[in-house]
C-alpha cells in the first residue's frame, strides 16, 4: 500500500493533541513538517508552553530527554533515537572518572564545579547538577563559566573539548585536556582555570584550517563563520563563530551579495541563503544521526499515538530526572 506520507502526516496533526518539533539539522523533508524548528534547548523549553500532551520531537536522544527532564508530564515520542555521537562519549562512569582525575592531581571534589553541554546524556546532567553544576549552550556558555568562575572552582568542562577550548580562549583562560599531552606533557588541571574532557563533534571536526584558506584564496573577501565545536585553530581563522542561531542571524545579517563559507551541518547550511554561501569543507558535513529519522518514521510514531500504541517513549529515571533539572534550572536562572 503506497502512503502519501506528507498527507497522512498533516491529518494526524490535526487531529491529535501533539506538537512535531524538528533540530535544525533534520532532513529538509521532516524540517519542514514540524510545528516548531530550533535549537536543542529552544526546542524543549518551547514545547513547556505548547499546551499539547504529546511532542514528537525528531532530533537525537538527549533532546527529548531535555524535553522530559523540563516537563515529566509530557508524553514524548522520537521517530527515532538516535543518538549524538558526542553525548555517547561521556556517562555517569566517565564523568566520576574526569572528577577522580582532578582529585589525584591534587584538586578537591568540592573545589571542582562542573558544567556540560546540553549535548549529553540525562546521567551526565544529573551527575552535574548533583556537585552544584550548570548545564550549558553554545550560545550561552561564556555567561555559564563567567558564573562558574565566580566560585574561585575549577571548572570542569563535559562532554566537549573544543567548545571548552574555544571559550576559554575567548575569555583569557588557560584550558587543558584531560588525556591530551601538550609538548610531551599531560594535562595540569592545577595550572589549568578549565579542565575539559576529550569529547567532540565528529561532524565539526571536518572542518579545518586548510579549507578556510582554500576558501580565502578563491574568494579574497569572503566571510568565514563557523560553529565552536569546530576546533580552536579553525575558530581562531574565522571571521565568526557562534552557535546555531548565532550563525543563522549573523548569515541573515550579511549583505545578500556577500559570500560565506560556513563550518556546521550540510541540512542547516543547506536552508540558509541561497546564493554566495558555500559549506567550508571538501566533503558533505552530514550528522549521521540527525539524519536517520525519515518521513516514514515521523508518520509511523504519529500513527502510533492515534492507534494508543505509542513507539519510542523517552522515559527519565525520577532521581536522575530531579538532579538533571537542578543543573538545567540552574543555567535558565540567568538571565
Amino acid at each position: 500500500m503506497n502512503i502519501d506520507y506528507k498527507k497522512e502526516i498533516n491529518r494526524l496533526k490535526k487531529d491529535l493533541d501533539v506538537t512535531v518539533v524538528a533540530h535544525y539539522y533534520q532532513r529538509d523533508e521532516v524540517f519542514e513538517m514540524a510545528d516548531i524548528v530550533g535549537d536543542s534547548l529552544e526546542l524543549a523549553r518551547r514545547c513547556q508552553s505548547d499546551g499539547k500532551e504529546w511532542v514528537v520531537f525528531c532530533g537525537v536522544g538527549f533532546m527529548g530527554q531535555s524535553v522530559k527532564i523540563l516537563d515529566p508530564d509530557k508524553r514524548v515520542l522520537m521517530p527515532k533515537i538516535a543518538c549524538c555521537a558526542m553525548a555517547r562519549m561521556m556517562d555517569g562512569l566517565y564523568f566520576e572518572e574526569s572528577v577522580q582525575y582532578m582529585e589525584e592531581r591534587g584538586i578537591a571534589r568540592e573545589d571542582i564545579l562542573p558544567i556540560t553541554y546540553i549535548n549529553s546524556d540525562a546521567s551526565v546532567k544529573a551527575k552535574v547538577g548533583e556537585m552544584g553544576g550548570f548545564v550549558c549552550t553554545s550560545s550561552n556558555a561564556f555567561k555559564i563559566i563567567e558564573k562558574g568562575l565566580e566560585t574561585g572552582k575549577k571548572i570542569l568542562f563535559v562532554p566537549d573539548r573544543c567548545l571548552g577550548q574555544n571559550f576559554a580562549i575567548k575569555m583569557g583562560l588557560k584550558s587543558c585536556v584531560i588525556g591530551v599531552e601538550v609538548d610531551g606533557k599531560e594535562c595540569d588541571p592545577k595550572v589549568a582555570d578549565i579542565i575539559c574532557f576529550n569529547g567532540f563533534c565528529s561532524v565539526h571536526q571536518l572542518f579545518t584550517v586548510d579549507d578556510i584558506e582554500f576558501y580565502r584564496k578563491k574568494f579574497p573577501n569572503i566571510k568565514i563563520a563557523v560553529h565552536p565545536e569546530c576546533d580552536p585553530s579553525v575558530v581562531a581563522a574565522a571571521d565568526f563563530s557562534g552557535s546555531t542561531s548565532q550563525l543563522i542571524k549573523y548569515v541573515n545579517d550579511l549583505d545578500p551579495e556577500q559570500k560565506v563559507a560556513i563550518g556546521t551541518e550540510y541540512n542547516l547550511v543547506n536552508r540558509m541563503r541561497k546564493g554566495n554561501t558555500y559549506v567550508l569543507s571538501s566533503t558533505k558535513p552530514e550528522c549521521p544521526t540527525m539524519n536517520e529519522t525519515t518521513l516514514e518514521d515521523l508518520y509511523n510514531t504519529l500513527k502510533s499515538i492515534e492507534d494508543e500504541k505509542p513507539i519510542n517513549e523517552i522515559v527519565v529515571d525520577p532521581e536522575i530526572r530531579k538532579y538533571a533539572n537542578m543543573a538545567l534550572e540552574r543555567m535558565l536562572a540567568l538571565k
